[in-house]
């Protein structure tokens, strides 16, 4: 069985666990692996009826199209044990001609050679120069270039030490080898920054509205439509307003030129077992408040259940990023690339405002629009932030056209 190609832009994938053992008998479209790509985890099924033989192991990372595992479809469903049906299979295989290779003395002869080469624990020029910046030594760290050969990338993913490990009785630590999925959107998050002019604006909503009108139609929204009246669907309105107002934001940058979207693909992020994950909701401008709340739930049960696919997560044109699930009062929330622009959420908390010259306590949320000043300016950032703002703080009139029954469909 080959790898097969989770999304068009996706070269590799890693092995993140094999479901069944090796030299059990698999039936056709059984899960037998789960795999991880920079955008999410797939589960890999069974061509066909037999016997299966690893070519890869749990944390290999291979390409698309290689081989990952061999399936005798002769064989029958085993009585006896698996080092039999092991056995037996590679039997089977040999004597088609095929050769199956020892992975561990495989690994151990190679493992020896690169002991025994000068390119181990020997820093490239470049690597040295960042290893002599950080006031590192070679031998603190792994080189994984050719022969074990210290590359660039080791030296600037090196961390410096904070001292000699010291060993006291009921302290320890504890090293897991980070999925791809995670790898990728360190490299992501770490490219942003710095391929980016990343500028974040804030300002301030009053949600006393929204929460009076979830307080008043919350219930009936729900036995109508069997999904709550959350505050995504606002924000999700007031931003398809607001990227209308101001196009600049519904924007991106491709090499000399700039991609101006007509639509809303708007990206929500959600923690999912694997990591962090943007869904996408798909033209968002054509939905009402039971449509984005919908949309929302299915996507946010998908990627909690790791059963979001690729396809499901790439494409948005504008992300919202709901750190107050967690607490959060205030952040400055990193660009999702390609996009230009990405709101930040925060958790609502009474404050004592001014209002009309005298000091009453309202519900506040800050909100955090990040944004690459590359193609977007002061006037249209903070335009759009106060935009959101406003359709926040007036929905009835600005998202629901003063007919509140008719916009919840009631």
């Amino acid at each position: 069985m080959k790898i097969p190609s989770p999304g068009e832009s996706i070269t590799e994938v890693e092995i993140a666990a094999w479901l069944v053992e090796d030299g059990d008998y698999v039936e056709k479209d059984q899960a037998i692996a789960e795999v991880d790509s920079d955008k999410a985890t797939l589960e890999l099924p069974a061509e066909e009826n037999g016997i299966i033989t690893f070519k890869a192991e749990e944390g290999d990372t291979v390409l698309v199209g290689a081989v990952v595992c061999l399936i005798d479809t002769s064989a029958e469903k085993p009585v006896g044990s698996k080092q039999t049906t092991v056995s037996s299979l590679q039997s089977s295989i040999i004597s088609k001609g095929e050769i199956i290779e020892d992975k561990k003395s495989n690994s151990s002869s190679s493992e020896s050679l690169i002991k025994a080469t000068y390119a181990t624990g020997t820093p490239s020029p470049a690597a040295k120069k960042i290893l002599a910046e950080k006031g590192m030594s070679a031998t603190e760290i792994n080189g994984t270039g050719k022969d074990g050969r210290i590359t660039k990338q080791d030296a600037v993913n090196a961390v410096p030490s904070m001292g000699k490990e010291i060993n006291v009785e009921g302290r320890g630590s504890s090293r897991t080898k980070m999925s791809l999925l995670r790898r990728k959107v360190a490299e992501r998050l770490v490219d942003v920054k710095n391929t980016t002019a990343m500028l974040t604006t804030f300002n301030e909503v009053d949600m006393s509205s929204i929460f009076a009108l979830r307080k008043e139609y919350k219930e009936t929204f729900k036995e109508k439509h069997d999904v709550s009246l959350g505050f995504m669907s606002f924000f999700t309105l007031a931003i398809v307003r607001a990227l209308k107002l101001f196009p600049t934001v519904n924007s991106m940058i491709d090499g000399k030129e700039m991609i101006t979207y007509d639509f809303c693909d708007i990206s929500i992020a959600v923690s999912g077992p694997k990591g962090l994950m943007v869904p996408v909701i798909r033209n968002a401008e054509n939905l009402t408040f039971r449509g984005v709340e919908t949309e929302v739930k299915r996507l946010a049960i998908r990627a909690r259940d790791g059963k979001i696919t690729v396809d499901e997560m790439t494409g948005g044109t504008f992300t919202i990023s709901n750190g107050g699930v967690f607490g959060s009062m205030l952040s400055t929330p990193i660009i999702n690339p390609p996009q230009s622009g990405i709101l930040g959420m925060h958790n609502i908390v009474e404050r004592p405002v001014a209002i009309n010259g005298k000091v009453e306590i309202r519900p506040i949320m800050f909100v955090a629009l990040s944004y690459d000043h590359r193609i977007i300016d002061g006037r249209e950032s903070v335009g759009f932030l106060v935009a959101v703002k406003e359709a926040l703080e007036s929905p009835e009139e600005l998202l629901m056209d003063n007919n509140v029954k008719k916009a919840l469909e009631l």
